[in-house]
């Protein structure tokens, strides 16, 4: 089974206000079994447009992934980060196929 992943880009609006929403979203994330791949590291625009922040989770499957975005807990985490912060925030499930070469 495919595993699943958050992939958000991020701009904060106002750091302090934030913080809010981080401690909220760690206990939904390790309810859900997220797991960080990608957290705010250096990166480089090569192509289009971004934000300032990339994050990236990792979930078991698409229906944990979806299930945690969808949560009571979530929203209530996501209404301390909607103040302080503009998203893009999509969910995409990985690939279980064959690999060139």
């Amino acid at each position: 089974m495919a595993k699943a992943y958050w992939i958000a880009h991020v701009d904060v609006h106002d750091p302090d206000g934030y913080k809010s929403y981080l401690a909220a979203n760690a206990e939904v994330y390790a309810k859900y079994g997220a797991r960080f791949l990608v957290r705010n590291g250096t990166h480089v625009v090569k192509e289009g447009a971004s934000r300032a922040r990339t994050v990236v989770l990792e979930f078991k499957d698409y229906a944990t992934a979806l299930a945690c975005y969808e949560s009571p807990e979530y929203a209530a985490a996501m209404a301390k980060r909607l103040p302080h912060s503009t998203a893009d925030v999509m969910i995409v499930e990985g690939y279980d196929g064959p690999q060139p070469g």
